[in-house]
C-alpha cells in the first residue's frame, strides 16, 4: 500500500510557520535584491553575499519547516550530506541568479536572473527530498515534478523582475517568490507517493527531522532579522547620506561661505567656504574648529542661541588670514543637534566701509581733507601747541578768478587746475603740514610746530613760488594763481573760529590789495572787516527801510543845448553814519550779492518817477553783472515797466565792459531779451575795458559813453583828446550816439562841440540832485520848454 501526499498528512500548524519563513524569505530576498541593485558598484557583491546567505537560508529552512509538519507515518529521517548539500545549492545559485540579475541593468537579465532562482529553489527541494530517508519506496508523480519546476521556474522570473522594476511591485515581487517556494513544495510534494517496506532500514547517521527543520528555522529567521536590521541601518545612512548631500546642494546654492560641526568637529561645509578657505572637503572635513578660528571665536560659536554675528578671523591655507563674520544657529542634522556657521567674507564690507569714511572726511576730486576733517585736524593742533606752549599757523587760500577758468575753458579743465593745486601745494606743506578743501576753490593749510611769524610767511612764499613755477611747466591754457590769508596761534587766536576768521580777513585783505600774494593779520584788519560787514547788514536793512533814494543828473543835447534826459543815481543816507558815497557801499553789494535787489529797487524807482514827467525825457539807469547775468532780470524788467506805466522806449539800461565778462553768453541773452521789450542799451565807461570793439560788434548797443577820465584831460593831453575824437569817429561810423562823461568845464565842452559829440553830463550841466530841482524841465510840455528857450 502507498501513501499518498495529503493535507491531512501536515501539521497545520506548522505549515503556517514554514509560511511565515517563506513571506519573511521572500520579503526579504526582494528588498536585499532592490538594495543591492542600488548600491555602489564597490558596494554591490558584500550585499548579493548577505542576500544569498540569507535567501538561501532561508528557502532550505522553509523547504524542512514544510516537511516537519508533513508525517508519512512511517520512520524517516534525513542524510546529512545531502541536507548540507541542499544548503550550499541554495546558497550558490541564488548568489548567481542576483548576480546574473544585477549584471547589467535589463529586462532580459532580470527575466534570466529569474528562472535561474526558479531552478535554484528546486535544485534545495529536490536535493532536500534526495536527503529525505524513509522506511518505504517513493515514487514520482513525472507530470506533477514537471509542474512543479515550472511554478518554481515562472513565478520567481515574475518575483525578480517585478523587484528590478519599482517601488510599487514590492508586494507583488514578494508575493511572486512566495508562490514560487509554495507551490514547488507542495506540487512536488503531491508528485510523491511512499510505499512502506520494513525491510528497508533508516541508515543510522541520519538526523531527525525536527532537528533539521528546527534548526534550519533558528538560522534561517536570525539570518535573515540581521539582514533586515543591516538593511535599514544602510537605509537609513543612504538617507542620511541623501539628506547630507541634499543639504550642502542647498548650501552650494548659498554665497556665503556654510560649516556644519557637532562637538567643535567640522561635519561638512558647502562650496563656498571651501572656496574661501582654500581647501577640499576631505581635508576639513573631521578637522577641529580650532584649525579655523581662535579660542575666543569658538566658545561664541558653541553658544549659538546667542544669535549675535561674531566678527573674527579665519585661518586658510598657506597661513593666510581674512576677516568674517560668523552667525550660529543649532540645527537637526542627520537627527542629531549640529551647529551651522554662516561665515561672512567682511573683506569687502570693510573695504567699502573705509572707503565710506575716507569720503566723509576728505574731498573726492582732490583726495585732501574736508572741511570737517580740517576742523578736527585744526582742532588736535591748537591743543598741541597748547600742551607744548609752542606756535602753529592756519593758512585760508583761495584761487583767483576760478569761476572764469570754468566759464572760458570749462569744468574739466577747473578739475585739473584744483588737483594740479592741491599737489603742488601739498608738496610745499610736507608730510608735517595739512592742506585741506573747504569747499570751491577755498582751501585751508594747518602748519604745527612752526617757530614765529616769519617760518609762516616764508611757508607762504614758498606755495606762491611753486604756484608760479608750475604754471610755467604747464601746457594749460588757463593760469593759476592764488591768494593767501596766515594767521597764527596763539597771537591771532586761541581756538579754530577766531584763527580761522582771522586768516580769512587777511586774505580779504589780500584780495582787496593785490591778488597773487598773502597776507598776515593785523588786529586793524578787524576793525576793518567788521565795520564792512557792519555796513552790509546795515545795507540789506535800508533796501527795506527809507533809507535810500534818487538822484538825477541831465544829460544834454550839445548842438541844441537841451536837456534830453537824466542819469539816475543811487545814494544811501545811514541814520548814525550819514551819507555814505556808493563807492563805500556799492563794491560791499557787489561782493555780498545784495546788488541784484539794489537794481531792482533803483529800476522801480526810477520808473515810477519818469512816468509821471509830462516832459517825456530819457532816464538811464546802470545795471550791474548780478542783474545782467540774472535768467529772471527780463521778467523782472518787464514786471517794472508793467506797473510803472513806462514807455520802453524812454528806459536806457548802461552796462559796463566789466559787467560781460564773467558770463559772455548769458549777458548777450540777457541783452537780447532787454532790446526786444524797446529798451536801449548803453555802453558805460567806454574805453576802459579790454575788448571793446570786440563788445561793440557783438551786443546790441544803442549809445556810447565815453569814460570821465579821458574828458577831464582832453584840453591839456594830446593822447587823451587823440583817444576822444576816434570814439567819437567810431560812433559815427557804426551809428551810435555817444555821451560825454563829466564835462566839467567851458574848454571840454567846447572842444566836444567841435568834435561833434551828441551829448554831454557832468557838473557844468548840472549835479546830481533830487527831481524837485528839475521840476521846470520835467513838469513842462517840450513845446513850452521850446518856446521858452527861444
Amino acid at each position: 500500500m502507498s501513501v499518498i501526499f495529503t493535507l491531512e498528512q501536515h501539521d497545520p500548524w506548522l505549515v503556517f510557520v514554514a509560511a511565515c519563513v517563506c513571506a519573511l524569505t521572500s520579503f526579504a530576498a526582494v528588498k536585499l535584491l532592490a538594495h543591492a541593485a542600488e548600491t555602489s558598484a564597490g558596494k554591490r557583491p558584500s550585499w548579493l553575499t548577505v542576500a544569498a546567505m540569507a535567501i538561501g537560508l532561508g528557502v532550505w529552512s522553509t523547504h524542512f519547516i514544510a516537511m516537519l509538519a508533513y508525517s508519512p507515518g512511517v520512520d524517516h529521517g534525513y542524510d546529512a550530506t545531502l541536507t548540507f548539500a541542499s544548503l550550499a545549492a541554495s546558497v550558490a545559485v541564488t548568489m548567481l541568479a542576483f548576480r546574473v540579475a544585477l549584471s547589467a541593468p535589463s529586462a532580459f537579465n532580470a527575466l534570466l536572473g529569474g528562472l535561474l532562482l526558479g531552478i535554484g529553489l528546486a535544485v534545495t527541494h529536490y536535493l532536500g527530498m534526495a536527503a529525505f530517508k524513509v522506511a518505504g519506496r517513493i515514487h514520482w508523480d513525472d507530470a506533477l515534478v514537471v509542474a512543479s519546476l515550472l511554478i518554481s521556474a515562472v513565478f520567481s522570473t515574475l518575483g525578480v523582475s517585478a523587484a528590478l522594476r519599482a517601488n510599487s511591485m514590492m508586494a507583488a515581487a514578494t508575493l511572486f517568490l512566495m508562490a514560487a517556494v509554495g507551490g514547488l513544495h507542495f506540487a512536488s510534494m503531491s508528485a510523491m507517493s511512499i510505499a512502506p517496506d520494513p525491510t528497508i532500514a533508516i541508515p543510522q547517521n541520519t538526523i531527525p527531522q525536527s532537528a533539521v527543520a528546527i534548526a534550519g528555522a533558528v538560522l534561517s529567521i536570525l539570518i535573515m532579522t540581521f539582514s533586515l536590521f543591516g538593511l535599514l541601518y544602510e537605509n537609513d545612512r543612504r538617507r542620511r547620506a541623501a539628506e547630507a548631500e541634499r543639504m550642502r546642494g542647498l548650501a552650494n546654492a548659498a554665497v556665503e561661505g556654510l560649516l556644519v560641526c557637532c562637538k567643535g568637529v567640522v561635519t561638512t561645509a558647502n562650496d563656498s567656504f571651501l572656496a574661501l578657505v582654500g581647501m577640499d572637503l576631505a581635508t576639513i572635513r573631521g578637522a577641529n574648529l580650532s584649525a579655523f578660528f581662535p579660542a575666543e571665536a569658538i566658545r561664541e560659536i558653541e553658544d549659538a542661541e546667542s544669535k549675535i554675528p561674531v566678527e573674527t578671523v579665519l585661518a586658510c591655507k598657506n597661513g593666510i588670514r581674512i576677516r568674517v563674520e560668523l552667525l550660529c544657529r543649532m540645527i537637526d542634522f542627520g537627527g542629531d543637534p549640529h551647529i551651522a556657521i554662516a561665515v561672512r567674507d567682511i573683506r569687502w564690507r570693510r573695504e567699502a566701509e573705509n572707503h565710506i569714511r575716507f569720503l566723509a572726511h576728505h574731498d573726492v576730486l582732490t583726495g585732501l581733507p574736508n572741511r570737517s576733517h580740517c576742523y578736527d585736524i585744526l582742532d588736535r593742533e591748537i591743543a598741541r601747541s597748547v600742551h607744548s606752549n609752542g606756535r602753529m599757523a592756519a593758512m585760508v587760500i583761495d584761487l583767483d578768478h576760478f569761476k572764469e577758468v570754468n566759464d572760458l575753458f570749462g569744468h574739466a579743465e577747473g578739475d585739473a587746475m584744483l588737483k594740479s593745486f592741491a599737489r603742488v601745494v601739498s608738496s610745499v606743506l610736507g608730510p608735517s603740514g595739512t592742506l585741506a578743501r573747504l569747499g570751491g576753490d577755498e582751501f585751508a593749510a594747518i602748519l604745527p610746530d612752526i617757530a614765529d611769524r616769519d617760518a609762516a610767511v616764508r611757508v607762504a612764499q614758498a606755495i606762491i613760488d611753486a604756484i608760479r613755477a608750475e604754471n610755467q611747466a604747464s601746457q594749460s591754457r588757463a593760469v593759476m594763481s592764488a591768494s593767501i590769508g596766515v594767521a597764527v596761534h596763539p597771537a591771532d587766536g586761541r581756538d579754530r573760529e577766531s584763527l580761522l576768521a582771522h586768516a580769512d580777513m587777511a586774505l580779504y585783505q589780500t584780495k582787496a590789495e593785490k591778488r597773487g600774494g598773502y597776507r598776515l593779520f593785523d588786529p586793524v584788519m578787524a576793525v576793518r572787516i567788521h565795520d564792512r560787514r557792519a555796513i552790509e547788514q546795515d545795507l540789506r536793512n535800508a533796501i527795506d527801510g527809507d533809507e535810500l533814494h534818487l538822484v538825477y543828473q541831465p544829460q544834454t543835447d550839445i548842438s541844441t543845448n537841451q536837456i534830453v534826459g537824466f542819469e539816475a543815481l543811487l545814494r544811501w543816507t545811514h541814520p548814525m553814519r550819514g551819507n555814505i558815497p556808493p563807492a563805500d557801499f556799492i563794491p560791499i553789494a557787489e561782493e555780498s550779492r545784495i546788488m541784484l535787489r539794489l537794481d531792482e529797487w533803483v529800476l522801480a524807482a526810477a520808473c515810477r518817477e519818469a512816468a509821471k514827467w509830462r516832459n517825456p525825457l530819457s532816464i538811464s539807469v546802470n545795471i550791474s553783472a548780478a542783474s545782467l547775468h540774472n535768467r529772471h532780470f527780463p521778467t523782472i524788467l518787464q514786471n517794472i515797466l508793467s506797473v510803472s506805466g513806462l514807455n520802453p522806449a524812454r528806459l536806457e539800461l548802461e552796462v559796463t565792459e566789466t559787467t560781460l565778462i564773467a558770463d559772455f553768453e548769458r549777458a548777450l541773452e540777457t541783452m537780447l531779451s532787454v532790446k526786444a521789450m524797446g529798451v536801449r542799451i548803453a555802453m558805460d565807461d567806454f574805453g576802459t575795458g579790454y575788448s571793446s570793439l570786440t563788445y561793440l560788434r557783438t551786443f546790441p548797443f544803442d549809445r556810447l559813453k565815453i569814460d570821465r577820465t579821458f574828458i577831464g584831460s582832453v584840453t591839456n593831453c594830446d593822447q587823451s583828446a587823440t583817444i576822444v575824437r576816434a570814439v567819437l569817429g567810431l560812433g559815427r561810423s557804426l551809428g551810435l550816439p555817444v555821451v560825454a562823461e563829466g564835462v566839467e568845464t567851458p574848454e571840454e565842452l567846447r572842444f566836444l562841440a567841435g568834435e561833434h559829440c551828441d551829448e554831454a553830463q557832468g557838473y557844468l550841466i548840472g549835479k546830481p540832485a533830487c527831481i524837485d530841482a528839475f521840476l521846470d524841465i520835467v513838469d513842462r510840455a517840450p513845446k513850452e520848454l521850446e518856446m521858452a528857450a527861444a
